[in-house]
């Protein structure tokens, strides 16, 4: 008897979570319906919304004297740089946020270049050939220098990848960020420091 009062128990409790389940159901459905229904804000005349993009902090220390090889086996160094404005790009190959900000930093590179200013983007770890062919597979004609032992970590105090840094032309670092960053944010932190010289 008990257990026919159980089961009874049970089949009224099924009884009355089925229907729950079906309108909980028919509420996510209406719910994805009405979002895909809902006008895009481009069909709406509206404007898109902004790129994600790190965001430059202001700084004034001095760079560090940091010395490798270009592609070419050359010995280069930061020093080499001073009278321009350099943005330090560090980077590595297999980093995803690294190479969706590289086409934007060419740009940038191309169109600013005759403003005493460069691009130099260090690798971090990888051979010279792999490299050397991402350089080439991604039309880079700013400067690259592989890293193969990771001294930029140490170098710059560096954590996380993609990081960047401006040196004015006396050398010492005026913006840094971590994180890929954006045309917008390169046009309105970067572009000014160029055109005060």
């Amino acid at each position: 008897m008990a257990n026919q009062s159980k089961s009874s128990s049970r089949r009224r409790l099924a009884g009355a979570t089925l229907p729950l389940l079906l309108i909980g159901a028919g509420m996510i459905l209406l719910g994805i319906t009405a979002f895909l229904m809902l006008p895009r804000p481009e069909a709406r005349g509206e404007e898109q919304p902004r790129e994600l993009s790190a965001v430059p902090v202001a700084v004034n220390m001095p760079a560090p004297a940091l010395r490798l090889n270009n592609l070419q086996g050359e010995p280069v160094s930061l020093a080499d740089y001073r009278g321009q404005w350099v943005l330090v790009n560090n980077w590595a190959t297999w980093c995803p946020p690294c190479k969706a900000e590289m086409p934007t930093l060419q740009a940038y590179f191309d169109d600013h270049r005759g403003q005493n200013f460069t691009i130099i983007a260090i690798e971090s770890g990888q051979p010279v050939e792999e490299v050397a062919e991402f350089v080439r597979a991604y039309g880079l004609t700013f400067n690259v220098w592989p890293d193969p032992d990771e001294n930029v970590y140490d170098a710059f105090r560096n954590i996380s990848l993609p990081a960047s840094w401006v040196i004015d032309p006396l050398g010492q670092i005026r913006l840094t960020w971590t994180g890929a960053i954006s045309r917008e944010m390169l046009e309105a932190y970067v572009t000014p420091l160029l055109l005060k010289e």
